[in-house]
């Protein structure tokens, strides 16, 4: 279903995004880009599997959610537009040099720690290596400092997971905005 100009501006308000399917722009929701393994801009297949890894031990359900087509389709887009935390924290564009370190740094640490990448390891080494990294930077972390990395990984998971009307329920959490959407993604 490929989109006009006017149909995409009117979609970003129901919480979709503008994904690129053969050559197309296509307003599809982060868990609908993942079903139809919509190809990837940005990240590569190796950083996808760190994200989905890490994005599940941050936030159950982030992988599924679509949390690696999510950071993708915001990395490739225009970063006066991006929805990602990073944009909130002062750091200066272009925000895949930020990413990809970090992404970069979880195997290599995780590696360190208990011998294997980050996709590999069993739930408790997971929650073990996050712990570490919440604190601070791992023996072979390199770029942006692991527990900012934490912080915002995890924001963009939970606004992923959690960032919709139907994320609020889960919660059971009235969802309250000023203007309801007029569906969810």
């Amino acid at each position: 279903m490929a989109i006009d100009r006017r149909k995409f501006v009117s979609s970003v308000g129901l919480g979709l995004l503008a994904f690129q399917v053969d050559g197309a722009l296509v307003a599809l929701s982060p868990r609908d880009a993942k079903a139809q393994s919509v190809p990837l801009r940005v990240l590569s297949a190796a950083e996808a599997r760190v994200v989905d890894a890490l994005g599940d031990a941050l936030v159950p359900g982030a992988a599924a959610a679509g949390l690696t087509h999510y950071l993708d389709q915001q990395l490739a887009a225009n970063s006066i537009d991006c929805l990602l935390m990073i944009r909130y924290l002062d750091v200066p564009p272009p925000y895949a040099e930020f990413y990809k370190p970090c992404l970069a740094s979880v195997d290599a640490a995780s590696g360190k720690l208990h011998g294997k990448p980050l996709h590999d390891l069993d739930a408790a080494q997971r929650d073990d290596f996050v712990g570490v990294i919440q604190r601070g930077n791992p023996e072979s972390w390199g770029g942006p400092p692991a527990p900012l990395f934490y912080f915002v990984l995890r924001s963009d998971a939970i606004d992923v997971v959690y960032g919709t009307a139907d994320g609020f329920a889960k919660l059971g959490i009235p969802y309250m905005p000023h203007i309801m959407p007029p569906s969810n993604w």
